[in-house]
């Protein structure tokens, strides 16, 4: 019996071309080497097309970022809500950000590399929408841990999200230079995940003059 064949997938629209051409040509070449005639080449259409989509190039990088954290929140919102126990929440969160960068190595690169520098433009760093909702939702986790004794009461909660974070950052930039430029950083995602819960332990309750383990 034949069987149907499968309808084609629709074609991309002019925005989304030239978010994977920039996507692409940034994490290759670099952002500051990369002009919007060739990310309008490689997308073939027009750099006027970009500039009423994006405004510039700046536009675009935060456009791919804010794509990312909207799946990246999307998904960190659902393993909240399935765990009960704070500290499961935030480890499920670290294996969710872990996995999204192996599945994703342009957006990895891009974030770690290309997100936090400075702009030419607004002298800011790269500070989007989607991001700030993330520190929302590791701030909340932090506070349902502090609530709950696992996390020593007279650390600011904000505090704490910095260093987590920093040091979640610096293992998977590091990580990412082993692998492009033969850092000596040759641990592996499992390895992450052990340190980062040790770093986290070491912001856990003190009990009569001793870490909680």
């Amino acid at each position: 019996m034949p069987t149907r064949a499968e309808s084609p997938a629709a074609p991309l629209s002019s925005h989304d071309r030239i978010l994977g051409s920039a996507k692409q040509l940034f994490a290759t070449h670099g952002y500051e080497n990369t002009s919007t005639a060739a990310i309008a080449r490689r997308a073939g259409t027009s750099e006027s097309q970009l500039m009423k989509h994006f405004g510039n190039k700046e536009g675009l990088l935060e456009a791919i970022f804010d794509d990312a954290w909207k799946r990246i929140n999307a998904a960190a919102r659902e393993a909240r809500s399935a765990a009960q126990d704070p500290a499961r929440k935030l480890e499920t969160l670290v294996g969710l950000m872990l996995a999204a960068f192996e599945r994703d190595p342009e957006l990895k690169l891009l974030m770690l590399l290309e997100g936090r520098r400075i702009r030419k433009e607004g002298h800011l760093v790269m500070l989007t929408d989607g991001f700030r909702q993330f520190v929302g939702t590791v701030d909340s986790i932090l506070r349902e841990m502090r609530d709950a004794g696992q996390l020593r009461s007279d650390l600011p909660v904000d505090a704490v999200r910095s260093a987590l974070m920093g040091a979640f950052e610096g293992l998977l930039r590091d990580q990412l230079l082993a692998r492009r430029l033969g850092f000596p950083a040759r641990y592996s995602g499992k390895d992450i995940r052990a340190i980062f819960a040790a770093v986290l332990g070491g912001v856990g309750p003190v009990r009569g003059g001793r870490r909680r383990p």
